[in-house]
C-alpha cells in the first residue's frame, strides 16, 4: 500500500485475505491469489459528523466469525462482509474535544503555530478494540483521550471508564492495547502510556470483573519501558507476552514477575505481537519495521520459581522436520546478489535443544572477574590473586555443557556444545554425524588446509527415533544434567522418483565416511610428513655433515611422498592450470559422497561404482610396498647414519625441532591401514586384517 503502513489483520483459516491501511483511517482488502486490492473503509451518511480515525486505527478480526470485522474512528463500525458495508454500533465514544484548543506546553497556541498538522493524528479517536474468545459481543474500545468503554451487547448500549479511575494511571494516559482474556470473559488486559507528557512508566492493568477494578500487573517491569501489546498464550493462561519500548518481556505467572526474553531478540521497539497457534512460535513486529520470531516457546509453559531454582534442565524436544534446504539462488543466503537483496534467516535447521542452568558453570577466572568486576564499580581495592591461583587459573579446563544425541538403539550419533552460562539456551543439532576429516594441524601446501575442519560437515542421519541428554564437564568429570529426552525426526517430503531408502542410504554414507576418515589421515599424514622433511633438512643445515652424506636420503623420501600424494589428491600442477587430471581417489570419494546432503534420492550406481574404486585404489596404494613403513624405514636410516658420523647430526637436534624424531616415530607407523576399522568391509573383495591386507 500507499505511505506507512499500519494495523494488519489477516482472515483466520484464509490467508489469502488480509487488511491493512494507512494513516487516517484508509482500509483495504487484499486478495493474495490475484493482487487485487478493495478500498472497504467506512463511510458516514449524510448528516453524520465527520470521522476521526486516528494515525494507527484498531482493526478486528471476530474471533466468533472470520468475516466480521470490527473498525473504529471516534465511533465503532461493524462488518459482517468482510468489509463490503459497515454499520455504526456507538455513538462517539471519546471526549469529543477540539484539539486546537487543547492547551500544548502549558498553554494555547495560534492556529498557525503548529508546524503541520497534516502531519499529526487526530485526536479524540478509538485506539484499541477487542471482543471476548469467551462471549460474543462482549466488545472493548480504548481511546487515546483516556477513556475505557465496554459493551456486553454486541454494541446496542457503552459504559465508560477514565482511564484515571484506575488506581495509579494518570487521567491522560493513552490506551495502547486492550486484550481479552482467551478463557474468562470476565478478564481483560489493559496497556497504557503517558510519554506525551513526559512520564515514561509501564502501565499495565489487569481486570477480572468487567472493569469494576483493576490492579497493576506491572510489577518489576523496568522503568521507561513503556508497554505497547499484550499477548496471552493459548494452552497456559498464566503465560503472557508483552511488546516494550525496549525489548519483549514474558511472565509466567499472571505478571508478578517478568523476564526479559533473548535468544536473539534485540533491545529496541516492540509495537505488536502474535502468536502462530500452530507452531507456537511469537511474532514481533518492531518500530524500525523489521520482524522477529521466537521459534517454539513452548519450554516457557514448562517453567516455575521451582524450575528456574533447579541446576539445570532439559526441556521437551518437538518433532524435527527432515528435508533437503533448498538454494533458490544457488548457495546460501543471498548468494551473489549483493547487500540490496534481503533476505531473512532462516531459523536454525535440525533439532533444536532448549534448556536452562539455574546458575551456570564458570572457571575460576570468571569467578574472580566476576568479585573484581562487583568491587571496581564500587570503587574499591582489588587484591591481587597470586601466581598460584592465577596458575590454577592457566590450567584449568574451561566448564563445559554437553547435548549427547543417541539413535534409538543408544548408539552415540552426536555429541554438540552448548553454552555453560546461567540462563535459558538453545543449540541446534544440524542432523548430521561428525565429520570423518583429519584434524589439520598444519599450513603446509603441500598437504592441503591450515584448519580444521567444519566439526558438522559429516553425512547426514536418516529419519528415526532420537534422544537427547544434558550433562556438565567440570575439570574432567562428566555429570549428566537432563534427559534422554525423546524425538522424533520426520521425513517431509517424497520424491517423485522411488530411491533408496534414508536408512540404507545412511548405511552406504557410514562406508563412505569409513573410507573417508583413512584417506583424509593418509593426506594429513603425507602434509605432516612434507613439514617434517623441511624441517631434517633445516637440521641438515646446521649439522657439520658432509654434503652429500645424508641429503640423497632426504631427497628420495621426499620425491616418493610427492608419488603418495599425487596418488591421493592428483597432479597438483595439471590442476593449477586448470589441465584434465586422471581421477584420484579423493576425487572418486567426492563423487561417492555426493549421495548426500544435495538430495533424498540415495546413492546411484555412479555412486556406488565410485566407492568401489576409491576403495580399492587406496588400499592398492599401500599393499604395493608398504609406502609408510618403507619411509619409516628409510628414516631408521637416516636417523643412524647421523649418529654414525660422530654426532654431527645428533638425535637430540631431531628432537629439538619440528620433525626429527617425531618424524622418525610417525613415518614407522602405517597411517593407511591403521585408519580402516580391522573389521571394514570395503565391499570389493578387500579387508584388513590385523593391519594386514588380505585381498
Amino acid at each position: 500500500l500507499f505511505a506507512d503502513g499500519h494495523q494488519p489483520a489477516v482472515e483466520p483459516g484464509n490467508p489469502d485475505i488480509v487488511y491493512s491501511e494507512w494513516q487516517q483511517g484508509n482500509l483495504f482488502r487484499t486478495d493474495r491469489t490475484t493482487g487485487g486490492i478493495v478500498y472497504i473503509k467506512p463511510q458516514p451518511e449524510p448528516g453524520d459528523p465527520p470521522e476521526r480515525f486516528n494515525w494507527d486505527a484498531p482493526i478486528l478480526i471476530s474471533p466468533h466469525s472470520p468475516t466480521r470485522l470490527y473498525y473504529a474512528s471516534q465511533r465503532v463500525w461493524r462488518s459482517d462482509n468482510r468489509g463490503d458495508s459497515w454499520t455504526p454500533i456507538s455513538a462517539d465514544l471519546t471526549k469529543n474535544q477540539d484539539r486546537i484548543l487543547l492547551p500544548v506546553m502549558g498553554r494555547q497556541w495560534s492556529s498557525t503555530a503548529p508546524w503541520d498538522l497534516f502531519a499529526m493524528s487526530n485526536y479524540n479517536t478509538i485506539t484499541s478494540l477487542a471482543e471476548s474468545p469467551v462471549q460474543e459481543g462482549l466488545l472493548w474500545a480504548g481511546t487515546d483521550d483516556g477513556l475505557l468503554q465496554i459493551s456486553a451487547d454486541g454494541g446496542a448500549s457503552w459504559t465508560a471508564t477514565p482511564v484515571g479511575d484506575l488506581p495509579g494511571v494518570p487521567a491522560t494516559a493513552f490506551v495502547n492495547d486492550i486484550r481479552a482474556d482467551l478463557y474468562d470473559a470476565d478478564t481483560v488486559y489493559v496497556c497504557l502510556d503517558n510519554h506525551k507528557y513526559g512520564d515514561f512508566q509501564p502501565y499495565l492493568m489487569k481486570t477480572t470483573d468487567r472493569g469494576r477494578s483493576w490492579r497493576s500487573i506491572a510489577a518489576d517491569l523496568p522503568d521507561r519501558h513503556l508497554v505497547w501489546r499484550l499477548v496471552q498464550d493459548h494452552v497456559k493462561p498464566e503465560l503472557l507476552f508483552v511488546a516494550t519500548e525496549f525489548g519483549i518481556f514474558f511472565t509466567i505467572d499472571g505478571g508478578a514477575k517478568w523476564i526479559k526474553l533473548s535468544g536473539g531478540v534485540p533491545t529496541i521497539s516492540f509495537r505488536d505481537l502474535v502468536i502462530q497457534r500452530r507452531e507456537n512460535d511469537l511474532v514481533g513486529a518492531s518500530f524500525g519495521r523489521g520482524f522477529y520470531v521466537f521459534d517454539d516457546y513452548t519450554p516457557l509453559r514448562e517453567i516455575d520459581e521451582k524450575v528456574l531454582a533447579e541446576e539445570a534442565i532439559l526441556f521437551p524436544v518437538r518433532a524435527t522436520p527432515w528435508y533437503i534446504q533448498r538454494r533458490p539462488l544457488g548457495q546460501s543466503g543471498q548468494a551473489s546478489q549483493g547487500g540490496a537483496y534481503y533476505i531473512a534467516d532462516n531459523p536454525p535447521f535440525g533439532a533444536v535443544f532448549t534448556y536452562h542452568l539455574g546458575q551456570g558453570f564458570e572457571s575460576l577466572e570468571d569467578q574472580r572477574r566476576e568479585v573484581e568486576k562487583k568491587l571496581e564499580k564500587e570503587w574499591k581495592d582489588t587484591a591481587y590473586a597470586g601466581y598460584d591461583a592465577l596458575e590454577r587459573e592457566r590450567r584449568q579446563s574451561e566448564p563445559a555443557v554437553l547435548l549427547t544425541v543417541r539413535d534409538a538403539d543408544g548408539n552415540l550419533v552426536r555429541t554438540l556444545n552448548g553454552p555453560a552460562k546461567k540462563g535459558f539456551h538453545r543449540v541446534a543439532w544440524d542432523l548430521t554425524y561428525p565429520t570423518t576429516s583429519a584434524i589439520r594441524t598444519t599450513s603446509s601446501s603441500e598437504g592441503g588446509g591450515g584448519r580444521d575442519q567444519d566439526p558438522n560437515s559429516g553425512f547426514r542421519a536418516p529419519p528415526g527415533a532420537y534422544s537427547v541428554t544434558l550433562s556438565k564437564r567440570i575439570n574432567g568429570q562428566v555429570t549428566d544434567l537432563g534427559g534422554p529426552v525423546d524425538f522424533k525426526v520426520v521425513q517431509v517430503f517424497d520424491g517423485v522418483l522411488d530411491g533408496t531408502p534414508p536408512a540404507d542410504t545412511a548405511a552406504f554414507m557410514q562406508q563412505v565416511a569409513e573410507l573417508h576418515r583413512g584417506v583424509s589421515a593418509a593426506s594429513q599424514a603425507a602434509s605432516l610428513a612434507f613439514d617434517r622433511i623441511e624441517n631434517l633438512e633445516k637440521a641438515l643445515a646446521r649439522s657439520k655433515t658432509e654434503p652429500g652424506g645424508l641429503d640423497s636420503e632426504l631427497e628420495a623420501i621426499k620425491q616418493r611422498l610427492y608419488e603418495l600424494d599425487e596418488a591421493l589428491s592428483g597432479n597438483r600442477s595439471k590442476r593449477q592450470l586448470g589441465e584434465p587430471r586422471v581421477p584420484t581417489v579423493a576425487g572418486r570419494l567426492r563423487v561417492a559422497s555426493m549421495t548426500d546432503g544435495m538430495s533424498d534420492y540415495g546413492p546411484t550406481a555412479t555412486h556406488r561404482r565410485a566407492f568401489e574404486i576409491a576403495t580399492r585404489e587406496f588400499l592398492e596404494i599401500d599393499a604395493g610396498d608398504k609406502v609408510l613403513k618403507g619411509l619409516g624405514d628409510r628414516a631408521d636410516r637416516l636417523e643412524g647414519a647421523a649418529a654414525g658420523l660422530g654426532g654431527e647430526l645428533r638425535e637430540k637436534d631431531c628432537r629439538a625441532t619440528p620433525g626429527g624424531k617425531a618424524l622418525v616415530d610417525r613415518m614407522r607407523r602405517r597411517f593407511f591401514v591403521d585408519q580402516l576399522p580391522g573389521s571394514f568391509i570395503v565391499g570389493v573383495g578387500a579387508r584388513v586384517v590385523d593391519d594386514e591386507l588380505d585381498v
